[in-house]
């Protein structure tokens, strides 16, 4: 018997608050989306400051996969956490600190002078995230009770955080080129300040409910994706058979079991199950975890060849990227209207089509390359592949929803975009330098050493995108298990 399954309409206190005007519904919906557009713009910058990190704290390319995943991890295993304490203490009240803690920490990683301390603050900044981000979806889909309503909404997200990541990127490159790295890592602290400062004027606090916190559920679960994370991590300089990568990867595996099982028994999991008895939500979800394996080597790889290997400036590399977000932006209101006409199977299976061709033809990329006929046409097939996967993603994932699912859903569709994301740069990184280790093992006695360094990157970066063609090839898969709309379910 399936639950919850018909489309019920998302009731919420900021469409029922009598006398509320358009102008200040909007501008609510400008900030939560803003939100979304900071966490966006964030990872923009880190991805643009890496090259200028590397140089600056000496960090190997083992670090600088830290520094993201640093944040990753606490921001996608906390994230069930976070959107269960906005459930239980109020959305608004949760969303509130959670971007105080990202400001902050945001302000201090610009004042790092080592590698330790950045991966640190960028781990502080993550549990800031994971209270924010869930409390600011749950609170748009409250907004919006009609179905139509919901998913131009949802769009509407999408396209400010996409726009977030173009003016990012150009932003950061312009910063690093006048000045340093560090100076473009203080950007997101007005947009911080400017949210913290309105949002309690036009967002109203949602009804606490009661109930308590599955402490036990959240504790696990993050320490399984750390310890998987940290394994494949160690896998990029250590065999497989090392114990400090088996270790950790048989560890994670088993915590997440725990998990399991710790869910089954919890009176109030952290988890609700029954979001997974419709089977449309569930094959969202997991496509949600593999479309972001498949994107998140272009900003990490991409940017290092084209500032290090290609001789591009981090304004000219911040430009070079800005195709994946425009399309992206322009490309979200598209896919409602092609959802609703299509399907979001179809839909699903398209974008992950486009996510995979773009993957592959970077993969081709060579040292003589060509910036219009090479690389510009696989951004865009990114940027509308992303499109393409993520809405139709997001509205299985919050359709047919009740009130109080709303919280819920959201947060297990965030964490697995996290989740998806580090445990997919983890594993393109280890790929990526067994693959450059590879290629300096076979490169002729006497070959110069700069040559040979870009002989071994070219490598590297092509088993990356083959690996993230892989995840995208992944999503394909699921796709064929969404239900047609038409479908009749169980």
């Amino acid at each position: 018997m399936s639950v919850h399954t018909s489309k019920v309409p998302v009731p919420g206190p900021l469409l029922a608050a009598p006398g509320r005007s358009a102008v200040r519904a909007g501008t609510a919906l400008a900030l939560l989306a803003g939100c979304n557009a900071m966490v966006l713009l964030d990872e923009s910058m880190v991805q643009i400051a890496l090259p200028g990190m590397s140089r600056g704290l000496g960090l190997t390319p083992v670090g600088l996969g830290w520094v993201v995943n640093a944040y990753l991890l606490t921001f996608g295993g906390l994230l069930l956490l976070g959107g269960r304490m906005g459930d239980l203490l109020g959305r608004r009240r949760v969303f509130l600190v959670g971007v105080a803690l990202f400001t902050v920490a945001a302000a201090l990683r610009g004042a790092a002078t080592t590698g330790e301390f950045l991966i640190a603050v960028r781990a502080v900044q993550g549990i800031g995230s994971a209270l924010a981000a869930p409390s600011a979806l749950a609170l748009v889909l409250s907004m919006f009770g009609d179905e139509g309503a919901r998913k131009r909404a949802i769009a509407l997200y999408m396209a400010v955080g996409a726009a977030s990541t173009a003016g990012g990127l150009l932003l950061a490159g312009a910063f690093s080129s006048l000045g340093s790295w560090q100076w473009m890592l203080l950007l997101n602290v007005p947009l911080g300040l400017l949210i913290l400062l309105l949002a309690p004027l036009v967002i109203e606090e949602t009804a606490p409910s009661r109930g308590r916190f599955d402490l036990a559920g959240a504790l696990v679960s993050t320490l399984g994706a750390a310890a998987l994370v940290f394994g494949l991590t160690r896998a990029a300089e250590h065999p497989w058979t090392d114990p400090t990568v088996a270790g950790p990867l048989a560890a994670g595996a088993a915590l997440l079991l725990l998990f399991r099982r710790i869910e089954r028994k919890a009176r109030q999991p952290i988890v609700v199950l029954r979001l997974f008895a419709d089977p449309n939500r569930t094959w969202a979800f997991a496509a949600t975890f593999a479309v972001q394996g498949s994107l998140i080597g272009t900003g990490f790889f991409l940017v290092q060849f084209l500032q290090q290997f290609a001789g591009y400036s981090p304004l000219l590399s911040a430009a070079a990227l800005t195709p994946v977000a425009a399309a992206m932006m322009s490309m979200s209101a598209a896919a409602v209207w092609l959802e609703r006409r299509l399907g979001a199977r179809t839909l699903l299976l398209a974008g992950s089509l486009l996510l995979i061709a773009a993957n592959v033809w970077l993969s081709r990329l060579t040292s003589d390359f060509g910036y219009a006929a090479e690389v510009l046409p696989a951004l865009l097939l990114f940027g509308t592949g992303m499109a393409w996967c993520v809405v139709p993603s997001v509205i299985l994932a919050t359709s047919g929803l009740h009130e109080d699912e709303a919280g819920a859903a959201s947060s297990v569709h965030n964490t697995l975009q996290t989740l998806g994301a580090s445990l997919g740069l983890a594993l393109l990184v280890t790929v990526g330098t067994q693959a450059g280790q590879d290629a300096q093992r076979s490169l002729p006695a006497g070959t110069p050493p700069e040559g040979a360094m870009d002989q071994v990157f070219v490598h590297s970066m092509s088993a990356s995108f083959l690996a993230g063609a892989a995840f995208a090839a992944a999503a394909f898969v699921i796709a064929w298990f969404v239900r047609p709309s038409g479908a009749a379910r169980p």
